[in-house]
Order: C-alpha cells, then structure tokens, then sequence
C-alpha cells in the first residue's frame, strides 16, 4: 500500500494526513467537493452526524465511495459520557463501571461488531489516563471515562478492551498521550497544566502506554493538548508559552517514538479545541504538530479550518520548512494502519437490535454485581 502513497501528488499525500468531521448527516454536494479539494485520510463521525442506524451506515458508505483512496472511519465511541450512538443504540456503560474483565470483554466485542455493522473501522478509544481516587474530583472531563482506579486498573481493563475490540475487526487507539488525569482543566476549553514531575509522570500517567506499546497491539495513540511545566522534556514557543504535548517534538519524537518505541501512527486530538485556538492559528498548528513528528491532524469541524490546515502544510513543503520526506514518514505509518482496516459487516437491523438489547443486560448486571 505504501507503494501506492508514495507515488501520489503532494496535495493528496498532504491530504492523507488529516482526520476530518464533517457538518452533515449525509454526504452533500459541497461535501463531495470539499473530499474532491482535501482527500482526507480519515472521517470521524459525531453525535450531529449520527440520528439512524440506517442513515449513518449510508453516510459511511457514501464517504468510501466519494473517497480515492479507502479512509480510516472512526468516532468516539467510549460508552457513559462519551457515547456517540445514544440515539440509535442502548446507553453504553462508562469504562469505569466495569467490574470484571469478562464484563470489558463482552463489552468491546459487542462495541466492535455494532460500529463495524454501521459502517465504521475504528473507535478512538480506550482512554488509559488514571483517574485514581485522588484525581477523581478533577475538573477535567475525564471522570468515568477511563477503566479502573489504579494504574494497574487501568492497564488491565484497556488491554481486555483493545485485544478484543482489534480481535473482532475495529482498529482501537489509545489516549490521551502522555496522560491527563491530574489535569485540572479541559482540554476543550484551555490548555491543561499538569503538575506532575518527570518521575510522578513516568510511574503513573506513562505506565499504561509503557505497559501497553510492547504488546504491539497498539497500532495508534491520540495526543493529548497538556503542558507539564515541573517535566524536563517540556517546551516552551517563540513567545514563551508552555508548548501543549501535541505540538512538542519533545513529548512526539523524543519521549514517545524514540523512548518508548512506539512506531505506530500519532493523532493529535481536535485542534479546534480551545487548548490550541485559544493560542495558535490553526495552520500554524498543523505545521508545529507534523514538525513535531505527528501523522495525523484532527479538525473535527470547520471547513475553513480544515482547508486553512491543509494549504499551511502545503506551503510549508512548497518552501522547504517541512520536507517531503517528513510527509512521507508519516504516509508509511499510515499506509501501514490502513493496511489493518477490516470491511464493514453488513447491515442488520435485527442484530443491532439484539445487541441493543443484551447492552441493556451488561449495564444491569455491572449495575447490580
């Protein structure tokens, strides 16, 4: 496959390097120009795209036929909060709910076939940040979102939830690199200081990824927007402020590929969040993120960002501030979890029915053990 992407014009290799959303609940004509204008390599769907099982497996499907090149379809599809498919589906569970391994297993199986029948193949999850009980009244956003109360909790419910998920054909991806569960601010709406020393940060928040990457189940991480001003590998920009993780060469390259020796594909979480517009225009971001050794950028979604994004990093190869090279680095690793993509299943009504229902069941027993 990387044969294939290494021979394409710069405009589509660039364009292969962005993640998407889109406004619609169908594939509309100014989408189908603005996919013929970008050709992202991956579309992630939202609650405001998503109203029938039916009408998202056509949006889905229509997004692969409006797409050259087959695109990597996920969302964020974590069960409690952060459940994309509430209006169609029974309530998930929150990861921190779950009680037992047979309960995180039957819970990713039941995730991976349902997303797959709708016409995705993948989910940006599990969240393996530590939300242990002295974190757990964090103003963060993350409280529920994790599995367990321990570090060692944590890593052992997401690697159930992984192993099976993957196992049953849905990509996974772990987050929020390099951990935000002492954070004590959203990321969605500034950017989080995080506390922590190096040492605090490398027994506690790293451990699931220093845990998890040589299992090599792990096929890509979502980076968090987090500062951590009492960590060595910290950076600051041009102006003095603290450099968030998911624009930092140091927390990307150094600490992550080259420390921990992931080799997997790296996303940044949206861009539009207010960690990063709050104080970087969007192109210059994009530029800082794929300097810093990102594959991915996520624009989650405004099309004028999206666009302002792409040509940012178009100009930038144009003028040599990032090579070709660069751009190709990331294509290979792309090319690579491309490559793991399964088919969707096909479309079943009466099972998505049935798997509703036995939702309903998982949530009463973790409910009532």
């Amino acid at each position: 496959m990387f044969e294939d992407f290494i021979k394409l014009p710069i405009e589509k290799k660039i364009g292969q390097l962005f993640f998407i959303g889109i406004l619609d609940s169908e594939v509309t004509a100014d989408i189908k120009d603005f996919f013929r204008e970008i050709s992202p390599g991956g579309v992630c769907l939202f609650s405001r795209n998503i109203r029938e099982a039916e009408q998202t497996r056509q949006l889905l499907d229509d997004i692969r036929e409006n797409l050259n090149i087959e695109p990597l379809l996920s969302l964020d599809q974590e069960g409690g909060l952060v459940d994309r498919l509430r209006r169609i589906i029974a309530t998930m569970p929150a990861p921190s709910s779950h009680k037992t391994l047979e309960d995180t297993k039957n819970f990713a199986m039941m995730t991976a076939e349902i997303i797959r029948m709708l016409g995705f193949n993948m989910n940006f999850a599990p969240v393996v940040d530590v939300i242990d009980e002295s974190r757990a009244n964090s103003y963060n956003g993350l409280y529920s979102r994790a599995f367990g109360k321990s570090k060692s909790e944590v890593v052992e419910f997401a690697k159930e939830y992984l192993e099976n998920l993957q196992y049953n054909g849905c990509l996974g991806c772990l987050k929020h690199f390099p951990g935000i569960g002492a954070s004590q601010t959203d990321s969605h709406e500034e950017l989080p200081i995080v506390y922590l020393t190096g040492d605090e940060l490398f027994e506690i928040d790293l451990f699931p990824y220093r845990r998890l990457l040589p299992t090599k189940t792990v096929h890509s991480v979502m980076i968090a927007h987090a500062s951590f001003p009492r960590f060595d590998l910290q950076e600051t920009d041009n102006n003095g402020k603290l450099l968030p993780s998911s624009l930092s060469f140091n927390i990307v390259t150094k600490l992550l590929r080259e420390e921990l020796g992931f080799q997997g594909v790296a996303i940044t979480d949206d861009l539009e969040m207010g960690a990063i517009v709050k104080n970087y225009g969007i192109g210059e971001a994009c530029q800082m993120a794929i300097s810093a050794g990102v594959d991915m950028l996520a624009i989650c979604a405004n099309t004028n960002s999206i666009r302002e994004g792409f040509n940012s990093i178009l100009d930038a190869v144009k003028t040599g501030d990032i090579s070709e090279s660069r751009i190709d680095e990331s294509l290979r690793r792309i090319s690579h979890l491309k490559s793991l993509m399964k088919p969707p299943l096909p479309f079943n009504a009466k099972r998505l029915q049935i798997l509703s229902d036995e939702i309903v069941k998982l949530n009463n027993m973790i409910n009532n053990n």
